[in-house]
């Protein structure tokens, strides 16, 4: 059965009137409410009809990219390369180039969803969804559920740096070996002697931190090491600042920490200086991602490469159709140990 207008409008539990005016954008609407009648169409499914009814077998020249927090360096360069991608490689209908339009979600999965519905009702040509999911099952049911719709009204849907989930059909997936990277990067420090390791470990229950958590203990239970302390925290250098803290509190003789990301890395290592705690000398320190900033730190950090310029690029590409999808649909991006002065032999 069709659904209408008035569906959607009993649903959000608004007027007809208020749901045009949200879906038009011609009329300030609460953000309650908007929030609401988003919600009632995405559940519904509803695709405008009337004269829009008309463009239904016509994508625009819309790219969505959907990123986690575009002030994080990592979702940064991956959305720049692959804009700059969309931009070079494709052209729209009237040969012009396509438009990439960069939506932060704020790692909620109530936002993807609304953005996702937002570019379903503008026909988008593709949407890129950039960086790990939280491991809600309903949640990502629902976002699946939803990349399929896209996916069947023609429009190319692309994951970069996020593993496919069951139930997402027709999309192209590069997956970050976060877990190879991680086991390595563990690995490096156990050969340099190190026994005592924490580990400041990004937000519990999104994929990437999860991933990265059980690269790092799969060393250790390899090399018939004990697991150190761990702590969850943001991608952020305030929570690695407060997490070496919290890790020296609970283990005084760490002669090393692993860090989630080089965010993060960066300020575990204001804290040990604040304690008066060198680094390699006493507590070598590392990193993840190899971020512009981790050359920049005095020593330079050791940490873990990903190429995240070249698979934004790819995505883009992916997205505009002007690259073959991966065989199966699926193609891993392989993460590179970068050794530096952050890390050497423990002294005590």
């Amino acid at each position: 059965m069709t659904v209408t207008l008035a569906d959607v409008a009993a649903r959000a539990r608004v007027s007809p009137a208020t749901v045009s005016r949200v879906l038009n954008g011609n009329y300030p609407v609460a953000e309650s409410t908007r929030e609401r009648v988003l919600r009632a169409v995405a559940d519904l499914d509803y695709v405008l009809n009337g004269p829009a009814s008309s463009l239904a077998a016509a994508a625009s020249d819309l790219v969505g990219v959907l990123v986690n927090d575009i002030a994080d360096p990592f979702f940064g360069i991956l959305a720049s390369a692959a804009q700059t991608a969309i931009g070079s490689g494709a052209s729209g209908r009237g040969g012009g180039e396509k438009l990439a339009v960069v939506c932060n979600t704020g790692g909620s999965p109530e936002r993807e969803l609304t953005y996702l519905t937002l570019l379903q009702q503008q026909r988008a040509a593709a949407v890129i969804l950039m960086g790990g999911s939280l491991e809600d099952p309903r949640r990502l049911a629902a976002t699946a559920a939803k990349l399929s719709r896209l996916a069947a009204a023609g429009t190319r849907v692309v994951l970069c740096g996020r593993p496919p989930v069951e139930g997402d059909a027709h999309t192209a997936a590069l997956v970050f070996d976060h877990r190879t990277g991680a086991r390595r990067l563990t690995e490096h420090l156990l050969g340099l002697g190190h026994r005592r390791i924490g580990y400041v470990a990004g937000p519990a229950g999104r994929t990437t931190a999860r991933h990265r958590l059980e690269g790092h203990r799969e060393a250790l239970a390899a090399a018939g090491v004990a697991e150190g302390p761990t702590v969850h925290g943001p991608y952020e250098r305030a929570a690695g600042h407060a997490a070496a803290a919290e890790l020296l509190a609970r283990d005084p003789g760490l002669t090393a920490v692993v860090a989630c990301n080089d965010t993060v890395a960066l300020g575990v290592r204001a804290a040990l200086g604040e304690r008066g705690l060198d680094v390699p000398g006493d507590v070598s320190v590392a990193g993840f991602d190899d971020l512009p900033s981790a050359l920049d730190a005095v020593p330079a950090l050791t940490t873990v490469r990903l190429p995240l310029h070249e698979a934004g690029a790819r995505a883009g590409r992916l997205a505009t159709a002007s690259e073959d999808p991966p065989p199966g649909g699926l193609a891993t991006v392989q993460a590179e140990l970068v050794v530096r002065g952050s890390t050497g032999r423990p002294r005590r």
